[in-house]
């Protein structure tokens, strides 16, 4: 019958593999949307409110700007952040909004913490601030904490007055040089955060790892396989006693003149467990 072997029909052409570039970018955008749209277990608090601490030149003013570079897809200098870390550069309470304040969340910047009884924030005033007494603009003094009476003291805050999250900034490449004095400054606000209403969820926001590994630096998709990464956040994890998976990397905005999807990536990744962390909390407490 002529022909007995028909020719196989080609196989049709594998699906074209998605660059990385377009993969941090769909992964970036669905990250932006979930949290824009993201919609508060308890709509009556109106916001969350997250406070950054840690040491003096740690980058918890660049942490606020690489989240706001983040959603606004251009490099933002809403928190003032100084080229030397000498000194604390932020010296009063302000509350930012992020994303032109259409996000369901807030940070608060409050003054580094640093060495001597004369020097940065008093752990008095951060506890105040954990407990929502300390009203915007507030300018922090390192030798006196506000007390009840004060223009500034608020007596009666609102939920949406309180800290919902605490994130501990902690520099990568500097943990090992960070004092006893200021770790047990940090251990000291975390045991009272603990301590207040149903314990206050606590986080740690580990900047400058670019500095701490050159393989980072040269790659910020290193980070998945660094073990340099891995000994910074378990050191830190334990000198401040917080568990590995609370332990967040990333790499904040500094010199960049562009967004980079990676950086954003970290940023919106470590901002999406604090979000969630901060919902959670507020729903327990109207659940008592």
């Amino acid at each position: 019958m002529g022909g007995s072997h028909s020719k196989r029909s080609p196989s049709p052409p594998a699906p074209p593999t998605p660059s990385p570039c377009k993969n941090f970018f769909y992964t970036c955008k669905k990250k932006k949307i979930i949290l824009r749209e993201f919609c508060l277990t308890e709509q009556d608090v109106g916001q969350l409110r997250i406070v950054l601490f840690g040491p003096v030149g740690a980058g918890k003013s660049s942490f606020i700007n690489s989240v706001n570079n983040a959603f606004l897809g251009r490099v933002t200098s809403k928190a003032l952040v100084a080229s030397g870390a000498g000194t604390s550069f932020t010296t009063t309470y302000k509350t930012h909004k992020i994303g032109h304040g259409r996000l369901p969340f807030v940070f608060n910047d409050v003054m580094g913490l640093e060495e001597g009884g004369s020097a940065g924030i008093l752990n008095e005033d951060l506890i105040s601030g954990l407990e929502g007494h300390i009203k915007e603009n507030y300018k922090f003094n390192p030798i006196s904490p506000l007390s009840n009476g004060n223009s500034y003291y608020n007596p009666s805050p609102a939920m949406g007055d309180k800290v919902h999250c605490v994130v501990n900034v902690i520099p990568a490449d500097k943990i090992s040089m960070v004092t006893d004095e200021v770790i047990n400054k940090l251990r000291s606000v975390r045991n009272k955060a603990s301590d207040l209403g149903n314990r206050i969820p606590q986080v740690v926001v580990m900047t400058m790892i670019d500095k701490a590994c050159p393989e980072v630096d040269r790659d910020l998709q290193n980070i998945y396989r660094s073990k340099k990464i891995k000994q910074k956040m378990q050191e830190c994890s334990y000198r401040l006693g917080v568990p590995m998976n609370c332990i967040l990397p990333v790499k904040n905005y500094h010199e960049e003149i562009s967004v980079d999807m990676k950086m954003d990536l970290l940023i919106l990744s470590a901002l999406t467990q604090i979000v969630h962390f901060a919902d959670d909390y507020v729903a327990s407490l109207y659940e008592r």
